[in-house]
């Protein structure tokens, strides 16, 4: 199938940014939520980015006027379904609301239609077997923050098609993204490691082996990291790292239990930028206090 309309289902920060990834590449993107809030907080991203990018030179004021062109939005799954060739789920990180979106792509989605997760680290295959399509169901894994990251994995179950696989790798790349193709497997290669530095990086801050400000500068200016493991969780959010490790404690063993911090941390509330609250604190300013 050619892929002309894109659907992203959630414009948290995931959604939106894979959104924005689209309309750059040329296709006709509606991004969905319940929640008209997030809509609009959607497509104000979308448009200050790409504002923001043609003042760096980066994107074109011909590309940003036809990016805002081809965006819309909608409060509906079933909506987005009847016209998405492509659908890319960037919903919270738990099983359950990824198998019930999964559920309404089957019954909704047009024949022919990819069903895509952006998961970081949950089962494609899990949640291929709720569908009667497991052919054209894959992992497309955008790393954040992804106006910066170039990299997508893309995750083959063992029941995708070539066809899917073709087509995903080339909306891939006309996204601009430097894609590689992972078979399943907890945590692909990208979440698997970062989980791995996230989790120490709190050990070291729960030790008191340096503050955050100075382990994220470390990992910027010494290995060349586009951001410090701090401010890249309290971007993604502290639950769902917490989320990830469980999981990949669970199937891939102790060496990911979550540091207590971490927990600690969660169970507060302070689950990042959403929350006002992380590692960091973010005022009304959103600065480092």
């Amino acid at each position: 199938m050619e892929i002309k309309t894109i659907g992203v289902i959630g414009a948290g920060t995931s959604g939106r940014g894979i959104a924005y990834a689209a309309l750059l590449g040329g296709y006709r993107t509606v991004l969905e939520d319940v929640s008209l809030e997030m809509r609009e907080q959607g497509s104000a991203f979308i448009a200050q980015t790409l504002a923001e990018g043609v003042l760096r030179g980066e994107v074109t004021p011909e590309q940003k006027e036809k990016a805002l062109a081809n965006l819309s939005t909608a409060r509906s799954v079933e909506d987005v379904c009847r016209e998405a060739d492509l659908l890319i789920e960037a919903v919270p990180e738990e099983m359950e609301v990824k198998l019930e979106i999964f559920t309404i792509f089957d019954k909704f989605a047009k024949p022919g239609a990819i069903l895509a997760s952006n998961t970081s680290s949950l089962s494609i295959t899990e949640m291929a077997s709720i569908t009667f399509r497991a052919e054209d169901c894959i992992g497309m894994h955008f790393l954040d923050p992804m106006p910066k990251m170039k990299l997508l994995e893309i995750v083959r179950a063992p029941g995708t098609s070539e066809a899917t696989l073709r087509t995903c790798f080339e909306v891939g790349r006309q996204m601009g993204k430097e894609v590689v193709v992972i078979l399943e497997s907890p945590g692909f290669v990208t979440n698997r490691i970062n989980a791995l530095i996230g989790n120490e990086a709190f050990y070291m801050l729960q030790e008191g082996v340096a503050s955050a400000e100075d382990i994220d500068k470390a990992l910027k200016f010494g290995l060349n990291h586009p951001m410090g493991p701090f401010e890249l969780v309290d971007l993604v959010g502290l639950d769902v790292r917490l989320t990830n490790l469980e999981y990949l404690q669970e199937t891939l063993g102790e060496k990911y239990r979550p540091c207590p911090l971490l927990t600690e941390y969660v169970k507060a509330g302070r689950t990042g930028r959403k929350a006002g609250r992380g590692v960091y604190d973010y005022g009304k300013e959103a600065t480092k206090k």
